[in-house]
């Protein structure tokens, strides 16, 4: 399975503080989570999933993300991978927000590349983010917990977003 977009992985208290997409709230469970009972057990296997394979997803994109800002050769590479670093770690404290929220334990070991070519990474960046992309409309369409449907909504604009930017990177280096 392609890895999905979604940030590198560290338990930060600040992030484990604050809701997904710029809510916070202060100490304790949110709402949503009093309302369901959560704090482990209520998410279904195929959300689990999903979140364990954005969290592994997200981290590979940091790492390679930075391998690109370092190593590209071409200046729009160098600020694609720049791009994936800074979007991928706002959408990881997202991500981990939520697993803490629902006491879920996610992957805490980065994933490491080695760097061959800004049109190999670029090639990479295209498939995977197509990849991604209907992996979290899935997520997004057919989830079964409404936090996760919505990170996944979100996350799916920004895929999307990414996936265009990557094509268009991609073209200038042919």
């Amino acid at each position: 399975m392609a890895a999905i977009a979604v940030g590198s992985i560290c338990f930060l208290d600040t992030a484990a503080a604050q809701l997904p997409f710029g809510r916070s709230h202060k100490g304790g469970p949110s709402p949503a989570a009093t309302e369901k009972g959560k704090k482990g057990g209520n998410l279904s296997a195929k959300d689990k999933s999903f979140m364990m394979n954005a969290a592994k997803g997200g981290m590979m994109e940091v790492e390679w993300g930075k391998l690109a800002a370092e190593k590209g050769q071409n200046a729009e590479v160098k600020k694609f991978g720049n791009r994936m670093v800074t979007d991928h770690s706002k959408a990881n404290n997202e991500l981990m927000a939520l697993a803490h929220e629902e006491g879920v334990k996610l992957p805490s070991e980065k994933a490491g590349g080695k760097w061959k070519s800004d049109k190999d990474y670029m090639d990479m960046m295209v498939k995977d983010h197509q990849a991604d992309l209907a992996e979290f409309q899935k997520e997004a369409q057919s989830g079964t917990d409404p936090d996760l449907k919505a990170f996944a909504a979100k996350g799916a604009k920004m895929v999307s977003a990414h996936l265009k930017l990557a094509q268009e990177t991609q073209g200038k280096l042919k």
